[in-house]
C-alpha cells in the first residue's frame, strides 16, 4: 500500500506543506446523530407493511417513545411499563413472549436538499440481532445482509433521502447459536436478549469522494521520549461515475500537509501518509499519553479532509494519543505490557454495561472516574462493551489501559444456545465469516483510542485455527496492538501462547493464599479474572433489592442475587461459612453486614497488595468485577446503583502509587512505588499489643525507583496477639 502511495505522490507532484495551497471550505451539510425522537413499537401491534411504516401513512400515537442508542426491554422501562422488574424476584415474571415478534423503531428526520454530486448514508454502529431498514417507503436493506451485533453498516441513501425523511428498523431478536451480546453467568439473560439499535446511529454527508475509519498511529522513541513518529491513514472511496483527483489534507497544531490523490470511477482507496512524506508528522518533544500512575495522559486532535478544486468533499477529526504500547514474556512464560517502553503492572478490574445497555455517558463518567478514584490502572471489557464510543473516550481521557475483546458468551453450549467444542461455537465458514468481519468492525472503530493495549479474541478458549488466520489477516492491514488468543493460559497452533492465567479464585480465600507459591492464581503472571466472590452493598441498596422482610436471615432473595451459574457462586453459603470461621455466626443483619464488609475489605486488599509486591514477577490482575449489569451481591467494587461496596475503599488503599505492603510469605514489608520518578520514602513500623500500646517501634529511610519493589523491615515474630502498623 505504502508504495501505491508513492506511486501517486509521483503522479500528481511534490507534497505541499503551505497552508495557502490547502485553503478549505465546509460542507453544506455535516454529520449529524439520529438520537431522539423514535417511537419503538411492537409489530404484534402493527398490521401495517415496511413501506407503510416509513411513510406518513402510519399514526405513531400509541407507539413508545424511544432514543437511540436503546434495547427494546429499555425503552419499556423507560415508558413506565415495568417500574421494579429488577427488585426481589420480581424478574422471573417478565413475559419474553413479548419479544418473540419484531420490533419496530421509527423516526423522522429532515435533511437539506442534496445537490449534484453530493451523497448521504445512514450508519448503524450496532444493531441487536438482525434488522430490516426502510426510508420513504423503499426497503434499503434486509435482515440477510444487516445481521451481527458486532457488524456496522453504512447505507447509501442519495436516491431515497428527501427533505423530510421517515426512518423505519425492525428488529429481530437473536436466536439460539446466534454470537451475540453475553453477560454469561454474571447475571440473568436480558428478556429481550438485548434486541434494538444498540449503539449510534448517524447521517453521513460528503460529495463525490467519501472519507472513513481515518486514524493517526504512533511509534515513539523509548529511550528519550524526545521524539515521535505519525502515520495517518484513512479509507477514500469515489462515489462518482467519474475519475476525480483531489487533495488528502490534514491539519495538526497549526500545521497541514497536502497530498494529491486520484480515484477512478467508484474506486476505494486506502491511504497512507508517514512522517517520510510529511514533515509535521515527526514530532520533536511531543506529549505522550501515559497511565494515569505514570505521566500525564496527553491527547491531540487532526482534521483530516479531501479537497476537489478547493472544495472540501469530506472531512474527519481524529483525536489521538502519541503512545506505543509493546508486549513482552517473563521467564515463567506470562506476557506483561511496555507503554513508551516502560514496563506497567496492569491493575485492572473487569466492567460490563447494565442488563439493559442503559448506560449513558453521564453514567459512563461516574464509573470511569471511580476507577481512577480506586487508583486502578486499567478496565478490562470482557466483550466490546458500550452503546457508543463514550466510554473509551473517558479511559483516554483518565488514562486508564484498556483490555478489550470477546467474551467466553460464545464458547459454552448453554449460553450459545449450540453446541460447542474445544474452539468454541463459532464453527461453520459462514459464522467464522461473520466473526471474523465483526472484529474487523470493531478494530477500525475503536483503533484511535491510545487507553486500549490488547485485542482478545477468546476468553476460555482459543479460536478455531481457520478463525485465528482470518482475525490474523485483518489486523495485519489494521492494527499493530497485541493480540492475544485467550484470557486462559493455553497455547494456539496458529499465534502461540497467550502468556495469560485464569485461575481464579471466584470465591473468598484467606489473605494468605495470595502469597502460597501453589496457589494456581497467587501473584505471579498476568492472572486475567479473580476475586474474593460476594461483595455485598451497602445496606440502602440492599433494601432497594431485597424486599423488607425477606432482608434477615439471607435466603434464597438474596441468593437469586449472586450469579446464576448451575456449579457455584450461586449462593451466599461461601461468604456465611467464611464468616463464621473467621469472626464468629452473624448475630442479626447489621453484624452480618459488618462482618461481610470486614471479609470483603480484607481479601480484596491483600490481593492486589500481593500482586504489586511481586513486580516484575507479576505483570497483572484483574479483579473478577468491577461493577454489577444488574442489582447483585457478587463481584463488584461498586453496586448497580453506583454505590461503593467495602472493596472499593481497599481496593483504592491497596493500589496507592507508593506504599508499604506487608508479604504474608516472607514475614516482611516492602516499599512499592509505581509512580513516574524515583521517590524517597521515610517508613515507620510499630506494633501495638492488645491493650492499644506501643511496644516496639521501627523507622527506616528508602530510596525506591519506578516499577521497584524495595525491601523495608524484618516483622519480629511475636508469641501473642498483636498489630503491626505501617506508613
Amino acid at each position: 500500500m505504502k508504495s501505491n502511495l508513492i506511486k501517486s505522490l509521483t503522479l500528481f507532484g511534490c507534497l505541499a506543506m503551505t497552508l495557502s495551497s490547502c485553503e478549505k471550505s465546509d460542507l453544506s451539510a455535516g454529520d449529524s446523530l439520529l438520537s431522539d425522537g423514535w417511537k419503538v413499537q411492537s409489530s404484534a401491534k402493527i398490521s401495517s407493511s415496511g413501506e407503510e411504516i416509513s411513510s406518513s401513512q402510519v399514526k405513531t400515537d400509541e407507539w413508545y417513545d424511544a432514543i437511540v442508542p436503546s434495547t427494546v426491554m429499555g425503552t419499556l422501562i423507560r415508558n413506565g411499563i415495568y417500574t421494579d422488574v429488577l427488585e426481589g424476584m420480581n424478574y422471573e415474571n417478565i413475559d419474553k413472549s413479548l419479544f418473540d415478534t419484531t420490533w419496530w423503531y421509527r423516526t423522522e428526520f429532515e435533511l437539506p436538499r442534496l445537490a449534484k454530486g453530493q451523497h448521504a448514508s445512514l450508519m448503524f454502529d450496532g444493531v441487536s440481532y438482525a434488522a430490516n431498514i426502510w426510508l420513504n417507503g423503499k426497503q434499503i436493506a434486509a435482515r440477510d445482509s444487516v445481521y451481527g451485533t458486532f457488524r456496522r453498516h453504512r447505507l447509501d441513501i442519495t436516491e431515497v433521502a428527501q427533505e423530510k425523511n421517515i426512518l423505519a428498523v425492525e428488529v429481530f431478536r437473536a436466536q439460539p447459536g446466534e454470537p451475540n451480546i453475553g453477560f454469561v453467568d454474571w447475571n440473568p439473560r436480558p428478556a429481550d436478549e438485548s434486541m434494538g439499535i444498540f449503539r449510534e446511529v448517524r447521517i453521513l454527508m460528503n460529495n463525490e469522494v467519501s472519507m472513513e475509519n481515518s486514524v493517526v498511529h504512533s511509534k515513539v522513541n523509548t529511550e528519550t521520549l524526545d521524539e515521535a513518529w505519525l502515520t495517518v491513514e484513512t479509507q477514500l472511496t469515489n462515489e462518482s461515475d467519474q475519475t476525480v483527483t483531489g487533495q488528502l489534507t490534514g491539519t495538526l497544531e497549526g500545521k497541514t500537509f497536502c497530498i494529491p490523490v486520484s480515484l477512478a470511477a467508484k474506486e476505494s482507496k486506502r491511504v497512507k501518509v508517514t512522517s517520510e512524506e510529511a514533515d509535521l508528522l515527526h514530532l520533536k518533544n511531543p506529549r505522550i499519553w501515559w497511565c494515569h500512575n505514570m505521566g500525564n495522559p496527553e491527547m491531540y486532535s487532526m482534521d483530516l479532509a479531501f479537497e476537489i478544486d478547493g472544495k472540501t468533499s469530506d472531512k474527519e477529526t481524529v483525536d489521538f494519543g502519541v503512545r506505543e504500547i509493546k508486549d513482552y514474556f517473563t521467564e515463567e512464560g506470562y506476557r506483561g505490557f511496555l507503554l513508551n517502553g516502560k514496563k506497567v503492572l496492569v491493575r485492572s478490574a473487569g466492567w460490563t454495561d447494565d442488563i439493559f445497555l442503559r448506560d449513558t455517558p453521564a453514567t459512563n463518567e461516574i464509573q470511569v472516574q471511580y476507577v481512577r478514584d480506586m487508583n486502578l490502572n486499567s478496565i478490562r471489557f470482557e466483550n466490546i462493551w458500550g452503546t457508543s464510543q463514550s466510554v473509551y473516550d473517558l479511559c483516554d481521557r483518565y488514562g486508564l489501559l484498556v483490555l478489550v475483546g470477546w467474551s467466553c458468551h460464545w464458547e459454552w453450549d448453554n449460553y450459545l444456545g449450540s453446541p460447542c467444542d474445544e474452539f468454541g461455537g463459532i464453527k461453520s465458514e459462514a459464522d467464522m465469516d461473520l466473526i471474523a468481519r465483526s472484529l474487523n468492525d470493531q478494530v477500525l472503530w475503536l483503533r484511535n483510542h491510545p487507553s486500549i493495549i490488547a485485542w482478545f479474541v477468546g476468553s476460555d478458549m482459543i479460536p478455531r485455527p481457520e478463525l485465528e488466520k482470518r482475525y490474523q489477516a485483518y489486523l495485519s492491514q489494521t492494527d499493530d496492538r497485541p493480540y492475544i488468543g485467550a484470557a486462559k493460559e493455553l497455547t494456539s497452533e496458529v499465534t502461540g501462547a497467550t502468556g495469560m492465567k485464569m485461575a481464579g479464585p471466584y470465591d473468598y480465600v484467606a489473605p494468605g493464599y495470595w502469597y502460597s507459591e501453589e496457589a494456581p492464581g497467587g501473584a505471579f503472571g498476568f492472572n486475567t479474572e479473580t476475586g474474593i466472590g460476594a461483595q455485598l452493598p451497602v445496606i440502602e441498596s440492599l433494601r432497594r433489592m431485597i424486599p423488607s422482610d425477606k432482608l434477615w436471615p439471607a435466603g434464597k432473595e438474596w441468593d437469586y442475587h449472586c450469579t446464576v451459574s448451575d456449579a457455584a457462586m450461586n449462593s451466599l453459603e461461601v461468604l456465611k461459612e467464611s464468616i463464621t470461621a473467621r469472626y464468629g455466626e452473624a448475630k442479626d443483619l447489621n453484624d452480618f453486614l459488618l462482618k461481610a464488609d470486614w471479609l470483603n475489605y480484607e481479601g480484596t486488599r491483600t490481593m492486589f497488595e500481593a500482586f504489586r509486591v511481586n513486580i516484575p514477577r507479576a505483570t497483572g490482575i484483574v479483579q473478577w468485577m468491577l461493577n454489577s449489569a444488574w442489582p447483585s451481591l457478587y463481584w463488584q467494587l461498586y453496586d448497580h446503583y453506583l454505590i461503593p461496596t467495602a472493596a472499593y475503599y481497599s481496593v483504592k488503599k491497596s493500589n496507592t502509587p507508593q506504599q508499604l505492603i506487608y508479604h504474608y510469605g516472607r514475614n516482611v514489608v516492602y516499599a512499592v512505588n509505581e509512580g513516574a520518578e524515583t521517590v524517597r520514602m521515610r517508613g515507620m513500623m510499630s506494633l501495638y499489643g492488645l491493650d492499644g500500646k506501643i511496644s516496639a517501634q521501627q523507622a527506616t529511610d528508602l530510596e525506591v525507583a519506578p516499577y521497584t519493589v524495595v525491601k523495608a523491615f524484618d516483622v519480629p515474630v511475636v508469641k501473642d496477639n498483636a498489630f503491626y502498623i505501617c506508613n
